[in-house]
């Protein structure tokens, strides 16, 4: 057993269940091309449509844009934030349904084109590391801590980008959307997770950067759930949309093992 110290609480544990994106890696920096790529060419077969409203990236899936429409970053309680991938198709093809297509057409289009969107993701492998991550892991596997990532990304893509890190080896368990009957906010990732890791949900902490992954942990029954705002600093209160941490902290060197 080992003790996580983050800003004076504290949880004994044998295992720590983490989120993927904005968790593990910095999220503009995986998703931000995806992001430009998939809107991009939405834009251009909406013109292509005839369709005088063109895309709202902000309202329909979160994304925060510059003074010439480039996607800058992200809205942290939005689609692209914590939606599945299914869900993103959904939504892109709500606009390409109001523009006229029928709707088994508008979401054919949006699959290819964010087929499209992900080859150009994956030529890139623009997966980087959160600050002092790998220190991190280094100490759990020391303390002999069991470490798993549920997600709502596929597994498939989620082992994907932890090689690109060179981490995969680190984590026991990969537990993304496709492998249980419901997503977060409900428990079910991090149960499955529990399981695979052999151990019970209350000897473990949840670690992520949305209220969704909280809302998870806090309804399997963790030890402990520690929000991330990285963006946010010393400074926590603009991370006002983790609500229900138990703790919020703005990096990895926050955190201290006890063994």
């Amino acid at each position: 057993m080992a003790m996580i110290e983050a800003r004076g609480h504290k949880a004994v544990c044998r295992a720590i269940l983490f989120d993927k994106d904005g968790t593990l890696l910095n999220f503009m920096g995986l998703w931000g091309s995806w992001a430009a790529a998939i809107t991009g060419l939405m834009e251009r077969k909406l013109t292509d449509l005839g369709s005088p409203g063109g895309l709202n990236k902000a309202e329909l899936l979160g994304l925060h844009t510059d003074e010439e429409n480039r996607v800058i970053g992200y809205d942290k309680t939005g689609p692209v934030a914590m939606g599945t991938e299914e869900e993103i198709i959904s939504l892109l093809a709500s606009t390409l349904y109001a523009a006229g297509l029928p709707w088994n057409e508008a979401i054919t289009v949006v699959r290819e084109l964010n087929a499209k969107a992900m080859t150009d993701l994956k030529q890139r492998r623009e997966a980087i590391p959160l600050p002092r991550l790998r220190e991190f892991l280094q100490g759990c596997r020391e303390a002999g801590l069991k470490l798993a990532v549920v997600t709502s990304d596929s597994t498939s893509g989620a082992q994907e980008h932890l090689e690109w890190m060179g981490i995969r080896d680190a984590f026991a368990s990969v537990v993304g959307r496709d492998r249980v009957p419901r997503g977060k906010p409900g428990p079910d990732m991090a149960l499955l997770a529990c399981h695979e890791l052999g151990i019970l949900p209350s000897e473990t902490v949840v670690i992520g950067d949305s209220n969704a992954d909280m809302q998870m942990g806090k309804r399997a029954g963790v030890a402990l759930n520690i929000g991330l705002a990285e963006e946010h600093g010393e400074d926590q209160q603009g991370a006002s949309y983790l609500q229900d941490a138990d703790v919020i902290i703005a990096g990895y060197g926050e955190l201290t093992i006890h063994l």
